[in-house]
C-alpha cells in the first residue's frame, strides 16, 4: 500500500489567490472589460479615476461582505432584489461622505456615483461569487477586484491627464510651453486611451502564455529524456 498522501482534486482558491485574482488575471478593466460607463466617463484626470475606483471598492467590499453573511438567509425568489438595495445602501453612505468631503469632486464625478449601483462589476460579483463564498474570502475577492478597478481607471485617466493637460494629479510635468491633446480630455480620449491599455494587455498575456507554454514544453521533454535513458 502506498504511504503518499492523496491529493486533493479542486481545492479552493487561498486567501491570496482570492485577493490577487482581480488585479491581474481577472482585472475588472483590462481583461473582463467591465464598467465601462464610468471608466471611460470620468477618467479625464487621476484624481477623479482614483476617487472612483475607491468609491466602488468600498461599496464592493461592504456588499459582497454582507450578501455572503445573509447568503443563506435570503429567499431565492428575492435574492437579485435583496442585492440591489445592499448594493443601493451602500452608494448613498459613499454619495454622501464624498459629498460632505468635496463638492467639487462630488460635481466632477456627477451622477456617476449613483449609478455605481447598475455596475455590472459590483453586482456580478454579489451575485457569482459573494453569494457562495463565506464573508472572508468574498470580501477579500471583493477589495482585489476593487482595486484592480481602481487600478485600470488610474492608469487610463493617468494618461489622459498627462497627454491632456500636461500633470498629473494637478501637478504640472511639462512647463508653460506643452500644447495639451485636447482630445485626450474630450470623450474620444478615452476610447483611445482604453483601446492603447487594451493592446498592451493583450500582448503581455500573451508573452506571459507563450513562456508558459514554452516552460510546459521543455519539462514534459526533459522528463520524457529521463524515462528513455533510464
Amino acid at each position: 500500500m502506498s504511504n503518499s498522501s492523496p491529493v486533493a482534486f479542486g481545492a479552493p482558491p487561498s486567501t491570496w489567490e482570492e485577493f490577487t485574482e482581480g488585479l491581474w488575471q481577472r482585472n475588472p478593466v483590462f481583461v473582463m472589460v467591465l464598467g465601462m460607463c464610468p471608466t471611460l466617463a470620468v477618467t479625464v484626470s487621476a484624481i477623479n479615476s482614483i476617487s472612483m475606483g475607491l468609491a466602488t471598492t468600498f461599496v464592493l467590499a461592504a456588499s459582497c461582505f454582507l450578501v455572503s453573511v445573509l447568503r443563506r438567509l435570503v429567499p431565492k425568489e428575492v435574492r437579485i432584489a435583496t442585492f440591489i438595495v445592499i448594493i443601493a445602501t451602500f452608494v448613498t453612505v459613499v454619495d454622501y461622505a464624498i459629498q460632505a468631503i468635496s463638492l467639487d469632486l462630488y460635481e466632477a464625478l456627477g451622477a456617476y456615483i449613483q449609478l455605481i449601483v447598475g455596475n455590472c462589476l459590483v453586482l456580478g460579483r454579489a451575485e457569482a461569487h459573494a453569494a457562495r463564498t463565506p464573508p472572508i474570502p468574498a470580501t477579500l475577492n471583493a477589495v482585489g477586484m476593487g482595486l484592480g478597478f481602481t487600478l485600470g481607471l488610474t492608469m487610463i485617466g493617468g494618461v489622459r491627464e498627462i497627454l491632456g493637460a500636461g500633470a498629473f494629479f494637478g501637478v504640472p510635468l511639462f512647463g508653460p510651453d506643452f500644447q495639451p491633446w485636447v482630445v485626450m480630455v474630450l470623450p474620444p480620449g478615452g476610447f483611445f486611451v482604453m483601446a492603447g491599455w487594451l493592446l498592451l494587455f493583450a500582448i503581455v498575456r500573451r508573452r506571459v502564455a507563450a513562456r508558459e507554454k514554452g516552460a510546459a514544453q521543455s519539462a514534459a521533454a526533459a522528463n520524457s529524456g529521463a524515462c528513455h535513458g533510464a
